[in-house]
């Protein structure tokens, strides 16, 4: 698979945001969105950088007055999506895509066992796919008896 057929099923279309517009903006424009990043234009439209959730997340962090007096469970996810340590890997890829969520916890006999991320998925993926073309280049280059 190529970038430009995720692309063909995903669509063209960037969010973006001026580079002189506050973090309060590209917050609600993320937020009216559901998602974690915008491309930031110049004034003729050209791409001149990227605010991502982790960018304004350290930028509060440098100015913690702004946050001191608010609580994290007035602005926590409240209803948690989460996932069995038996369920499928494509089953909870499938819920993490469709609920846009980054971050499961895993949860068994209502006791938290851990907690897997988007990326945990992508490498061990990854790294099935390696371990499975090396193992039909060695079964192509005859290696292997058929």
């Amino acid at each position: 698979m190529k970038v430009k057929d995720i692309l063909k099923d995903k669509g063209a279309q960037v969010a973006t945001i001026g580079a002189d517009n506050t973090i309060c903006d590209a917050v609600k424009t993320m937020v009216e969105k559901n998602i974690g990043s915008l491309l930031v234009l110049d004034e003729k439209g050209g791409i001149t950088g990227i605010i991502t959730e982790r960018d304004i997340l350290k930028q509060c962090n440098r100015r913690l007055e702004a946050f001191s007096e608010t609580k994290v469970k007035d602005v926590m996810t409240k209803n948690l999506i989460v996932a069995s340590p038996h369920d499928d890997l494509d089953y909870v890829e499938n819920i993490m895509t469709q609920n846009r969520v980054r971050h499961l916890p895993i949860i068994a006999n209502q006791k938290l066992e851990g907690i897997i991320s988007i990326c945990d998925i992508v490498n061990l993926m990854r790294g099935e796919c390696k371990g499975e073309n090396r193992y039909l280049k060695e079964y192509v280059s005859g290696k292997y008896p058929g």
